[in-house]
């Protein structure tokens, strides 16, 4: 028999779990760690920002649906892992051991500029960040007019944008004041006709995006730029790119310039081959690969297959991350930008197409009605 211990319940583990009966049924044990009961599907968090969507239907019952089909769930945070006793250690200082281990540890954002003490500001990630934020936007959009500042230039900071704006709409009649900081250009590793159609779509609800300095610092009530710029908001998000999680460093593996899990063509650590990894925790060896979910649901396939034959000893498939993706931003209020392959267009189409996309990937994998 062999101890499988699941590090993380996202994307990039969906087909493991749906999986844990026939691990199972091959005599194994099925472990499953989990900093949250429920696993919050990132794609669709920005509606839940903006009300398309509540927490219930964009999150999975990873607790219940683990232990439904004979897995054990351990509630907990990974602090560390120790590859050479093989255990996985979690912040309460439980010790969780292994034979076979995959990591699917996602990313943070950073929120090295906010003053520890400081109030009403909200990095982008965990996804249950923008549900707060809704909340207390909405609960100073029925007094007064708010003032919402985003600090990034990224997709995260125009998605953020237009759903604040939506839940401002949502709840007040006194209107918002929203400002997007971004050093340089903004969304400038997106094409033209992208970056283009965003900025029409900003520029028509009034959101304004102020460039040319970096954001120095963040506090209650005030965005700091590097030329010493201040300016006042209610709400501040921070959205300035993900990072890897820090386990891998803090466990003296390999890991790649970002801080992420090295791992090999076949999802596997480059130093220790009974330890795999998916999502945006790793870094892929062959060729760097952007932070985009897309990637993680086409490890799922490859990380059940090898996970399973490290276990019995049989051969690894390879990971072939393919051509081009989709890419769809919801830019807020039932509207969208879609880019793939040159063909650009902005809309309630689009939308429509991330919607119907998002849903259909968690009906996939949701038990019905949890």
């Amino acid at each position: 028999m062999g101890e499988l211990v699941l590090a993380g319940a996202g994307h990039a583990h969906m087909m493991l779990m749906e999986a844990i009966p026939d691990i199972s049924a091959d005599g194994h044990r099925v472990t499953v760690i989990g900093p949250d009961e429920r696993h919050y599907y990132s794609g669709m968090g920005p509606g839940l920002l903006g009300g398309v969507y509540s927490s219930d239907k964009i999150s999975f019952p990873v607790k219940s649906m683990v232990e439904s089909r004979g897995g054990t769930f351990v509630l907990g945070k990974v602090a560390r892992i120790d590859p050479h006793k093989r255990q996985v250690l979690l912040e309460s200082g439980q010790a969780v051991p292994y034979d076979v281990l995959s990591c699917n540890l996602g990313s943070y954002v950073s929120s090295s500029l906010a003053d520890k003490d400081s109030t009403d500001i909200y990095t982008v990630k965990p996804i249950q960040n923008l549900l707060q934020a809704r909340l207390r936007i909405q609960e100073i959009a029925s007094e007064r007019a708010v003032r919402i500042g985003i600090c990034g230039g990224g997709p995260a900071a125009l998605e953020v944008a237009g759903n604040a704006l939506a839940a401002v709409k949502e709840q007040g009649r006194f209107g918002a004041k929203i400002q997007i900081f971004t050093g340089s250009s903004f969304l400038r590793n997106l094409p033209d006709r992208v970056r283009n159609l965003a900025v029409k779509s900003l520029n028509k609800r009034g959101i304004d995006i102020v460039q040319g300095s970096y954001v120095e610092c963040v506090a209650t009530g005030s965005v700091i730029l590097q030329n010493g710029q201040h300016y006042e908001q209610d709400i501040i998000f921070l959205a300035l790119g993900v990072n890897p999680s820090k386990v891998f460093a803090a466990s003296n593996m390999p890991v790649g310039k970002d801080g992420g899990l090295m791992v090999n063509r076949y999802l596997q650590s480059i130093s220790h081959p009974e330890i795999f990894g998916g999502g945006d925790c790793i870094c892929f060896e062959p060729t760097p690969l952007d932070k985009v979910g897309v990637y993680a649901v086409r490890q799922n396939p490859v990380l059940l297959h090898n996970v399973r034959a490290q276990l019995e000893g049989r051969s690894l498939n390879p990971f072939a991350p393919g051509g081009s993706y989709l890419l769809i931003f919801n830019t807020g209020g039932g509207k969208g930008i879609l880019h793939k392959n040159g063909l650009s267009f902005g809309g309630p189409l689009a939308f429509w197409v991330k919607d119907y996309i998002d849903r259909k990937f968690i009906k996939r994998f949701k038990p019905n009605g949890s």
